[in-house]
Order: structure tokens, then C-alpha cells, then sequence
């Protein structure tokens, strides 16, 4: 399983997720967002990139407490909330943010 962007295959497991975390580029995030109904925009853009700077720090992607906290304590409690990150990535604002930033799933999602 592959996104074609630019006339490149970058491959992804069968959930949608990188299977090369160096494949990411803001190209392919425009991709998997498409393919997940989801137009890219500032709120998101900025989301995804906290993300890849967490994971960048850290070495893993956060599941949605850990996010919201990390949220919360960076740009303030009217961003990390559950309310505004469901309505940004209504389908789990952990595992499809990480997605779209390229990152590996969360662990403790299902």
C-alpha cells in the first residue's frame, strides 16, 4: 500500500501509517489528510507540527491525554482540550494527527 504525490510512492501499512518516517513531507501530509476527508488548515497544520516537534524530543507519539496536556501546557487550554481536537481530527485527534504527521501510531490506541 502506497501514496503517489509528486510522481513518488511512499509506502504505509495497512492502517495508513508511514512505513519510513523520513518519507513524511508536507506533500504527503496534504495526501493522507485527503484520503482521511480532512482539508488542511492552520488549527490542523499546527497540531501536526507540535506533533512532529514532540516526537522529535521524545521518540514517540502521544496518545490524546498526553497530547492534550502537552497541548495545554504550549498554547494555552482553549487549544488542549479534547472538544477542540476532536473537531480539528473527529476521528481521534492522536491517531489521525500522527498520521498526517507521519508519525507512528500512538501507543495505547487501538
Amino acid at each position: 500500500m502506497a501514496y503517489e504525490v509528486n510522481g513518488t510512492t511512499v509506502e504505509h501499512d495497512e492502517e495508513g501509517y508511514l512505513t519510513d518516517l523520513n518519507d513524511w513531507s508536507e506533500q504527503i501530509a496534504l495526501e493522507i489528510a485527503k484520503n482521511q476527508q480532512l482539508e488542511m488548515n492552520e488549527e490542523r497544520w499546527e497540531v501536526v507540527n507540535f506533533l512532529r516537534n514532540y516526537y522529535d524530543e521524545y521518540q514517540v507519539a502521544p496518545a490524546v491525554r498526553v497530547l492534550t496536556k502537552a497541548l495545554a501546557k504550549t498554547m494555552g487550554p482553549e487549544k488542549g482540550n479534547n472538544k477542540y481536537l476532536y473537531e480539528l481530527f473527529p476521528y481521534g485527534p492522536a491517531k489521525q494527527a500522527c498520521m498526517i504527521a507521519g508519525l507512528p501510531k500512538p501507543t495505547g490506541c487501538v
